[in-house]
């Protein structure tokens, strides 16, 4: 079977097209959380989210000086700026609680994610 090139050029924006699709219904299936660092904690200190689902964390750090977010159980590590925000993917998490912490200010920058 051969088709007219109109009909091939159709064919390939309809399959463009429901690529973008699902990439849309992807990010929008994402979960997106968010933390804050102040006064070289984490707020919350502890944040439940769904288990068996990405999650993506935006560290929004206040404090004026940089903090290092990271976690053994979750492997992540990311450096924030002072006054800026930084992004983390993490998962899909079985359920569990994983800690975290500021590594600059491991005293008292501590948190857990509560899968469930």
């Amino acid at each position: 079977m051969t088709f007219s090139k109109s009909r091939k050029a159709g064919l390939r924006l309809g399959m463009a097209t429901a690529g973008m699709l699902l990439s849309l219904a992807t990010a929008a299936a994402e979960q997106v959380h968010k933390l804050e660092i102040r006064d070289h904690r984490f707020e919350p200190a502890e944040l439940r989210v769904p288990a068996n689902q990405k999650i993506k964390l935006v560290i929004h750090n206040t404090d004026p000086s940089a903090e290092e977010f990271e976690s053994y159980e979750l492997k992540r590590e990311k450096v924030i700026p002072p006054q800026s925000e930084g992004v983390v993917f993490v998962g899909p998490l079985a359920p569990g609680e994983y800690p975290f912490f500021g590594d600059f200010n491991q005293a008292t920058a501590q948190g857990r994610l509560i899968a469930e």
